[in-house]
C-alpha cells in the first residue's frame, strides 16, 4: 500500500516566555527546530494584549528555520488567530484556510487547513478551554466543521487533564493521542497537549520533546507524532 509519513508537532510556546521568566523567541525557534517535524502548531505564539503582536518575529523565523508562517493573522503584527499559528515546511502546499471561532466562556479560535499530503489532509491547531463542558462544544464544532475531511489531524493543548474523559464528541470518527506528559515542563503530570486522528489516517510514532532547552523555554513540552497518510493515486 503507497502512504505518506510525515511528522506534526504541537507546543505551547507561552508566548515565547520561559520559566526564567525571560522572553527569548531565539531559544523558541531553537526548540521548533529540533522537532524535525514538517508541520508545527503553536499555540500562544501571540502576546495577549493590543493588537496581540507576534511573539516570534517573522524575521526571525525566515532567517532561522526552514518554515514558513501560514496565513492566518487577521492583522499586519500577529502571526496567529486567537494566538493559534502554523508553521509549514518549504514545499508543502497549503490548499485552503478556515478561520473558526470556537463556543466558550472565553473566546477561543481554531484553524483548519488543507495541504497537499498524500490523498489530501487536513490538519486542525486549537487550544481549547479551561471548562469540560466548553471543551467537549469546541470539540463538537471541530467534528462538525471537519465533517467531510476524509483524513484529519486536530493538534494542540487540550487542557484536559483526564487520560479519558472529555473526548465524547470525536469518538465517532477520531482516535485522541497522546503522546506522554507535557505538563507542566518542570515536572510533567499531565497530558494536555494531544492529536486525534481520523479514520484513515494512522499513527507511527509519537512523543514528548523532554531536552534540557525544552524543559526551561515553556511551561509545556512539544509533542509530536508521524502520521501515515494513504497516497495519492497518479
Amino acid at each position: 500500500m503507497h502512504e505518506t509519513r510525515i511528522r506534526i508537532a504541537s507546543y505551547n510556546m507561552r508566548k515565547a516566555r520561559g520559566l526564567d521568566q525571560k522572553r527569548r523567541p531565539s531559544r523558541t525557534l531553537d526548540v521548533i527546530n529540533g522537532l524535525n517535524a514538517d508541520i508545527v502548531v503553536l499555540q500562544e505564539a501571540d502576546k495577549r494584549l493590543g493588537q496581540r503582536p507576534s511573539a516570534l518575529p517573522r524575521a526571525m523565523i525566515a532567517a532561522q528555520t526552514d518554515f514558513d508562517v501560514v496565513a492566518v493573522s487577521q492583522n499586519s503584527v500577529s502571526i496567529g488567530w486567537h494566538g493559534n499559528a502554523i508553521l509549514m515546511r518549504k514545499g508543502i502546499e497549503v490548499q485552503h484556510v478556515d478561520l473558526l471561532e470556537l463556543p466558550g466562556f472565553e473566546p477561543r479560535g481554531a484553524v483548519r487547513l488543507k495541504v497537499n499530503v498524500g490523498e489530501g489532509l487536513t490538519v486542525v491547531a486549537a487550544h481549547l478551554g479551561l471548562r469540560r463542558r466548553d471543551r467537549q462544544a469546541q470539540l463538537e464544532k471541530l467534528n462538525r466543521a471537519t465533517a467531510a475531511d476524509q483524513h484529519c489531524v486536530i493538534a494542540g493543548d487540550f487542557n484536559e487533564w483526564s487520560a479519558t474523559k472529555g473526548f465524547d464528541p470525536l469518538a465517532a470518527r477520531f482516535e485522541t493521542h497522546s503522546p506522554g506528559r507535557s505538563f507542566h515542563a518542570r515536572r510533567p503530570i499531565a497530558a494536555l497537549d494531544r492529536f486525534a486522528l481520523s479514520h484513515g489516517v494512522s499513527l507511527h510514532d509519537g512523543g514528548v520533546d523532554q531536552s534540557p532547552l525544552a524543559r526551561v523555554a515553556s511551561d509545556h513540552l512539544p509533542i509530536w507524532s508521524d502520521i501515515v497518510v494513504p497516497a495519492a493515486i497518479c
